[in-house]
């Protein structure tokens, strides 16, 4: 993930509620009450994950007055994605156009801002630079890695072994963020934890998934969780199996009765309301939202049977001190290979995090 080419602190500092920008030109001014927006998935809406995640916010913003949404799921990030968006706009009369997958940006939506500049288009990733795109093309992102740290207090305190694996998709940095960070949950509760890794080298591979779920409870690991689209084969071995969870993207809470601790979830409808609201009043919506814990933008899943008592109340602590800003990096912190990555403590949302490119010492894996 590239480094974000504005001043987030800034944006931070308002919070979710006032990141609204000056009054459109006339010529994108849009009447109250003709909201139209068109949300675009890479795989099914009930998948247990990234596009649930979506999905569920996108249904909480169909109750909005003067809000229509139009959602189209399993669009490839291809020439597809193109048609789909362009058929919303031309067909279904939407004005925004949500693209929630990391390959529909260059070039499909970077294209079709140009071509549409009454459109707005807005993308799930930090990926938009003023320098470089259209001014009615931006990013939203939410910063997972807080509740990913959250779910590692609380697999630290739930562990009988101080194991925890980890299933990934792939070792680009917003992965390695979350990889990480639940590194740093755990070891604070309990210094001997380790994060076991493996990464099935795609978002959805079920197969790999499974095996690599086996695999790292036969390595001892006790409590597994994930970074892959659809988490539901990981949870769903994991309880198989008979050992404990952690879920991610979006609640797996039901697939694991028995084991389930916590998970790390999305709040994309705080950002999505505040499209809808801004676009209604004629307001412009702003290039760039991004957030945590501290506005809302990332929760927790209840805790499940899995969590002990003191795994609640420290995940609690935890949550709270997110929300007070409290950092997740603070070092001086060694990657595995015994290199010195962070020398002081770093701010949770400091650019230099979204570059990551290695995993902790405590982390039992490679990138290569």
């Amino acid at each position: 993930m590239p480094k974000i080419e504005f001043s987030r602190r800034s944006l931070l500092k308002a919070g979710a509620a006032g990141l609204a920008a000056a009054t459109l030109p006339a010529g994108l001014a849009r009447a109250q009450g003709s909201v139209v927006i068109g949300s675009v998935y890479v795989g099914p809406r009930a998948d247990f994950g990234w596009n649930q995640a979506h999905a569920m916010a996108m249904d909480i913003i169909k109750g909005v007055p003067g809000v229509t949404v139009i959602e189209e799921e399993n669009v490839p990030e291809t020439d597809a994605v193109a048609q789909t968006m362009e058929s919303m706009i031309n067909l279904d009369g939407a004005n925004v156009i949500l693209g929630t997958s990391f390959g529909y940006f260059e070039p499909f939506m970077v294209d079709l801002a140009a071509r549409y500049p009454d459109v707005q288009f807005r993308h799930a990733a930090p990926l938009w630079s003023a320098d470089k795109h259209p001014a009615n093309l931006g990013s939203y992102f939410c910063y997972l890695n807080q509740a990913h740290y959250v779910n590692g207090v609380a697999a630290g305190l739930s562990s009988a072994s101080g194991k925890i694996g980890f299933v990934a998709a792939k070792p680009i940095p917003s992965v390695l963020s979350n990889i990480n960070s639940v590194l740093l949950g755990a070891r604070s509760v309990n210094p001997n934890a380790t994060v076991q890794l493996i990464f099935t080298g795609d978002w959805s591979m079920p197969v790999r998934e499974a095996e690599a779920a086996n695999a790292l409870v036969d390595a001892g690991c006790d409590v597994i969780t994930c970074h892959v689209d659809g988490p539901k084969v990981v949870i769903e071995t994991a309880e198989a199996r008979g050992v404990k969870s952690c879920g991610h993207n979006a609640s797996q809470a039901a697939l694991a009765p028995n084991g389930f601790i916590t998970g790390a979830e999305y709040k994309w409808e705080t950002i999505y309301r505040l499209y809808a609201d801004n676009f209604a009043k004629g307001e412009a919506l702003p290039n760039v939202v991004v957030g945590g814990y501290h506005n809302d933008m990332v929760q927790n899943t209840a805790f499940g049977a899995g969590a002990t008592p003191e795994a609640i109340a420290a995940a609690e602590a935890a949550i709270e001190g997110l929300k007070a800003g409290k950092p997740i990096y603070v070092g001086p912190l060694n990657d595995n290979a015994g290199n010195l990555v962070i020398e002081g403590e770093k701010d949770n949302y400091d650019p230099e995090l979204d570059g990551m490119n290695y995993l902790l010492d405590g982390v039992v894996g490679s990138i290569t």
